[in-house]
């Protein structure tokens, strides 16, 4: 059973879903693109079959729900946070690690990484600050927060930002790539109807065939409450080179088997993503000394997950140790803060896959470069990582050794996929 406080929530939301009609309902979504092949007569006709189906069919479901969490589901929930509290809680866990970082790492030793991890970071971040006239971390990142200067002035500066990022990325990436995706990639706004509970900013593939471009939502919503320093780590992360470049190569590999385009490994997945924000470093970007901060920023956001998420559910750790450790390690505040900490009770181990992935490809990286000196070319070594699909991380690991092996013996440097 999930935490009572938990389903307390999941009933609220069933509540509002089920409060909105007609055209304020998010199912009502399709009714706002229509094309001019569909008649009028055919679009009113649809309008009002869609409208009756909400409100005496959607909206009523949705209240059922909520009234079978509150009254029969929430009851029963347990009243610890981590999974420890559950029978057999901490061998659940050790699996569900096992499953979601696909490596044999304990929740005690990733926990021992998180916190070497958060340290590093604030390391860089405190050099940065200083260098910027601040005497810690924290001044410098309570100026970004608050100072209107680092912030949007409208819709359309969160999408310029992202945009002016995504097109100085792409005539670099021959430097780090030799393979490229023939897709291409968009920067949209979210549509307004999920604004309120949308991220920053997320990814949705496009279609192997091209025939529709990989797009990057930017939540524009609230826009006078958004960083702007912090999008150009997002920017690679989510678009290129990183799930963009990744998913699109993926899907565009008709030699590998259906189920290899498209393996949902989130360590692998989000490990490149995070990996690939520190590319933008490589290349000399993140010129801004802000936006640099917002990129360590988002590492340490990562490795403080590793504590979380393994204090939670291994350490016996409260929701307000979650909140107090975030408060004193991240950048992290307000709902943002809220929701991350439900997040990693709600769903064990997966927040653990970005950061334990990125160290993986990171030290196949290191591995590589040691064995192999001056043959080690990086577009090769980020080839090996891309040409495969998404794959867990043991398998990727002998994957590359296997590729690291064939440079020794000067092949060609591929391997079999």
């Amino acid at each position: 059973m999930p935490p009572k406080f938990l389903l307390e929530l999941a009933a609220k939301e069933c509540d509002e879903i089920a409060a909105a009609t007609g055209d304020a309902s998010a199912f009502a979504g399709p009714l706002r693109k229509f094309t001019d092949a569909i008649p009028e007569p055919d679009q009113q006709r649809i309008r009002h079959a869609v409208d009756e189906a909400i409100d005496t069919e959607i909206g009523p479901a949705y209240t059922k729900l909520a009234r079978f969490i509150r009254e029969e589901y929430e009851p029963s929930g347990r009243t610890d946070p981590g999974f420890w509290a559950l029978p057999d809680g901490d061998a659940r866990y050790r699996n569900a690690v096992r499953e979601l970082t696909t490596t044999d790492l304990t929740p005690e030793q990733i926990y021992e990484i998180g916190m070497a991890g958060v340290k590093e970071s604030e390391a860089q971040m405190t050099e940065i600050a200083k260098k910027q006239g601040f005497p810690d971390w924290q001044s410098y990142a309570k100026e970004i927060q608050t100072d209107a200067k680092y912030r949007a002035k409208s819709r359309d500066d969160i999408l310029k930002a992202y945009r002016a990022d995504v097109d100085q990325m792409r005539p670099k990436l021959p430097q780090l790539f030799g393979l490229l995706p023939k897709a291409q990639l968009e920067v949209v706004p979210v549509e307004p109807y999920r604004e309120k509970e949308a991220a920053g900013a997320s990814y949705f593939e496009g279609t192997p065939d091209g025939s529709r471009p990989g797009k990057v939502y930017v939540n524009t919503g609230d826009f006078e409450h958004r960083e702007l320093p912090e999008v150009e780590a997002t920017a690679y992360h989510e678009g290129i080179p990183g799930h963009h470049m990744q998913i699109s190569i993926a899907q565009e590999m008709t030699d590998l088997p259906p189920f290899r385009q498209h393996a949902g490994f989130d360590a692998y997945i989000e490990g490149w993503a995070l990996y690939a924000e520190r590319l933008g470093k490589d290349l000399g970007f993140y010129q801004d000394p802000a936006s640099d901060f917002e990129r360590v920023a988002s590492d340490l956001f990562r490795s403080a997950r590793l504590v979380e998420d393994t204090g939670v559910h291994s350490k016996h750790w409260t929701r307000e140790r979650m909140v107090q450790f975030f408060q004193d390690h991240s950048m992290e505040t307000g709902d943002d803060l809220q929701a991350e900490v439900d997040r990693y009770i709600a769903w064990p181990a997966q927040a653990l896959s970005y950061k334990i992935g990125q160290l993986k490809i990171l030290e196949l990286r290191k591995r590589a470069q040691d064995q192999l000196g001056d043959r080690f070319d990086i577009r090769a070594f980020h080839d090996q990582i891309l040409s495969g699909g998404a794959l867990p991380l043991d398998v990727l690991d002998a994957r590359v050794n296997a590729w690291i092996e064939s440079v020794k013996r000067n092949d060609s440097g591929k391997t079999d996929r």
